[in-house]
């Protein structure tokens, strides 16, 4: 319910409006705190799966300190690109930009093992894609009629079923610590710190309300987290080397443009603009008590695609208006965009800091795997929720079983497809493209009277079948 101290009914439902400072400003810090833990979350995965993450000793891993900082700084500048606009680009809508988990299926066989010298072509996907989504956004209204709640449910679930192996190995101990057959890979330790996680998340979720509610997977981390300083698996040595400042460097790891990553990520693109569509539609209604304009949900996708390119630029991966804002938003009834402006200004504020990129990357990596856990179960849930909406006929039943088993399959068995040329083989073995695209093909081509059709030659068949047996008597 609305807090009417904070405005009038009409007031709290215009985006426009912005109420009091000393309530505007916790407001906006309550959304920082809503998604500050998925934004930075695909920057660790990413690095992990690269070897340069955490457990992995490298020399490079202050990369993945400044893949965190970008991570918030370029979240911050691509929200306020949704809530002031420039121009036709963003909704001017209270809309929260952050990192992208839909990629990350993409990102990981692009970069997996090769340290950094995967990010240029890494980068050059994220630019290319970008732009691309932007593109989107010029006709976003008449390509949503290919991804229904059969594709993008599908897309959703097997988003999160690539996902939940990683949150399983970072509770084990972590990607490096698996390859190097550590004896501690595994141990009751490692899970107790996890589990603890993952039990103060449920009980936050499930047993508290308002804000303690909505930030349970923070509160849980932070909890893991004082239980492993507690344990000794805490070291603070990156802390004392990150500067206090840093402005952010354009390419910093270089650009290189490839067939698979550009590929990938224009791909790719659709689901984020279609989720973003979604993101939007919730906001009017859940804040305003109406349907999104024409001009809202264009103005969303460019700055999506838009916030995505300058991602690519500085060292961040793709954007994406975050589902767990929307929500929020239903559950204070303020649909001010300048609530959110300050909450994107916080996040700048913080990716110009290095120092907190060091004190993130200080939490172990099993006290991370108990919040992944939780979080890729829940995009799984997701997408099974959307799937809820489909009309189960056989028709919709084929197109399903067919993209899940050939998409799940080559995921699951990549060496299936060794003899395939790498960009085509990397792009495959996601298991998210393959599954996406059969699902929209079959979904195009395939009648939708295919089952109408079969009960009447059913129905049809019996009736004439009662007609001649009458005449015949």
């Amino acid at each position: 319910m609305a807090d009417t101290s904070l405005g009038s009914p009409a007031q709290l439902r215009d985006p426009n409006y912005t109420p009091p400072l000393v309530k505007a400003v916790p407001l906006g810090l309550q959304h920082v705190l809503a998604m500050f833990v998925s934004n930075v979350t695909p920057a660790i995965i990413v690095a992990g799966a690269a070897g340069f993450g955490f457990g992995s000793n490298s020399a490079d891993f202050p990369s993945l300190i400044y893949m965190i900082q970008m991570s918030m700084l370029m979240a911050g500048v691509a929200t306020l690109i949704q809530t002031i606009g420039i121009g036709p680009v963003g909704a001017k809508l209270p809309i929260v930009q952050g990192t992208s988990f839909a990629f990350i299926p993409i990102m990981i066989p692009l970069v997996a093992g090769k340290g950094v010298d995967a990010l240029p072509a890494l980068y050059g996907g994220v630019l290319v894609g970008g732009l691309f989504h932007a593109f989107l956004g010029l006709f976003i209204g008449k390509i949503r009629f290919a991804l229904p709640p059969l594709v993008t449910g599908l897309v959703v679930t097997m988003i999160g079923l690539a996902l939940v192996k990683v949150g399983i190995e970072y509770s084990a101990g972590g990607v490096p610590a698996k390859m190097q057959d550590l004896p501690e890979y595994g141990s009751l330790l490692n899970w107790s710190v996890a589990g603890t996680v993952i039990l103060v998340t449920l009980a936050l979720k499930f047993f508290a309300r308002g804000m303690l509610s909505v930030s349970a997977v923070l509160i849980g981390l932070l909890v893991g987290y004082v239980l492993a300083f507690a344990l000794g698996m805490v070291s603070f040595d990156n802390v004392g080397r990150a500067a206090a400042f840093q402005v952010p460097n354009p390419f910093p790891f270089g650009i290189e443009f490839t067939f698979a990553a550009i590929a990938g990520f224009c791909l790719m693109a659709f689901v984020s603009a279609v989720e973003t569509v979604g993101d939007v539609s919730g906001i009017t209604k859940g804040g305003a008590g109406r349907e999104a304009t024409d001009k809202e949900i264009t103005g969303a996708t460019y700055a999506d695609g838009l916030g995505t390119a300058l991602a690519g630029c500085f060292g961040a991966l793709p954007n994406t208006s975050f589902s767990q804002n929307v929500g929020l938003i239903a559950m204070t009834g303020v649909m001010s965009r300048h609530v959110v402006t300050i909450g994107a200004i916080f996040l700048i504020l913080g990716g110009l800091v290095p120092k907190i990129g060091a004190i993130i990357s200080t939490i172990p990596i099993e006290v991370l795997g108990g919040g992944v856990v939780v979080m890729f179960g829940m995009v799984v849930a997701a997408g099974i929720s959307m799937l809820s909406d489909v009309t189960w006929n056989r028709r919709n039943m084929v197109i399903f079983a067919v993209a899940l088993s050939l998409g799940l399959g080559l995921q699951l068995e990549p060496k299936a497809l060794q003899y395939l040329p790498e960009a085509v083989r990397v792009l495959a073995t996601s298991g998210i493209l393959p599954a996406a695209l059969i699902a929209i093909v079959l979904n195009l081509i395939l009648p939708e009277e295919l089952d109408a059709v079969a009960t009447e030659e059913v129905s049809g068949g019996l009736s004439g079948n009662g007609r001649g047996m009458k005449s015949e008597g």
